[in-house]
């Protein structure tokens, strides 16, 4: 019993969790637009999703993770340096625009850790109100834009729209990671909790699911299944977002509300 735990705490600090969410929403990309199954596409986005993670963490917030992840620091930079290889091995498959659109995003996640700002002091994180923005931003180009790009895919109405609710999904997704951090987030960072408080950011999650429901119904290639299984997540999601506390179970954020993605994709394959 104590193996399996320690196996799921790795599992969850080394990213692979998180990792396996975002190839989730690009392969459910793949199956609305009717793509087909793109193993580069997907195993590039896990593996650099791993690699971009564990540099935020171990980079980024170094002091907070070395103290939180202890022994565990060392299997997370293994684990961390065979992702960055198999991810440019994977890379070197992609298609020249893809590479140049991740390379923005890579951009985007790397000053997210690095400081360059106030004389090399701060990183983009640490700029108020702006931190679950550019998650949302890199998670709506990772899982929409690269797949489509990768594919040939015309830039649609269709896509276009998927996108912005794509970024309102991820907005959403951050919201119990918000709550469970206000506690500790440093108050300038101004994070939506604190600038609006606890009731009216699950509210705001609440409208921001709304929004992506609607907007599906202005899509060209409407599908009474795919708009099924996007009510039951956005049912799930809100939930999740309604009952989060400041005080939350270990991981109640950092494993069940990352699997909604996971469980996105599971309905997708079943009914789609």
């Amino acid at each position: 019993m104590n193996l399996l735990k320690k196996g799921f705490a790795f599992y969850i600090y080394s990213s692979i969790h998180v990792a396996l969410a975002a190839m989730s929403l690009c392969w459910v990309t793949l199956l609305e637009l009717g793509l087909g199954f793109d193993k580069v596409v997907l195993c590039f986005v896990f593996f650099a999703t791993i690699s971009g993670y564990n540099f935020v963490k171990i980079y980024g917030l170094g002091k907070f993770y070395k103290k939180r992840f202890g022994n565990w620091l060392q299997w997370i930079h293994v684990c961390s340096f065979f992702s960055f290889l198999l991810m440019c091995y994977f890379g070197l498959h992609l298609k020249l625009q893809s590479l140049l659109i991740m390379g923005v995003f890579s951009a985007l996640t790397f000053f997210y850790a690095f400081p360059f700002l106030r004389g090399n002091t701060r990183n983009l994180r640490q700029v108020e109100g702006l931190k679950v923005y550019i998650i949302a931003v890199v998670w709506m180009g990772v899982s929409v834009f690269l797949p489509v790009i990768n594919e040939g895919f015309a830039m649609t109405q269709d896509v276009l729209l998927m996108g912005v609710q794509r970024f309102a999904y991820v907005l959403a997704l951050m919201l119990p990671f918000e709550i469970r951090d206000l506690k500790h987030d440093a108050l300038n960072l101004e994070t939506i909790p604190q600038k609006i408080g606890l009731k009216k950011t699950k509210v705001l999650g609440g409208l921001l699911l709304a929004f992506i429901l609607v907007l599906e119904c202005f899509k060209t290639q409407f599908s009474v299944s795919r708009m099924g299984v996007l009510a039951i997540v956005l049912s799930v999601t809100g939930s999740m977002v309604w009952f989060s506390r400041t005080v939350q179970r270990k991981y109640y954020a950092s494993f069940w509300v990352e699997a909604l993605p996971i469980l996105w994709l599971l309905l997708g394959l079943v009914i789609f």
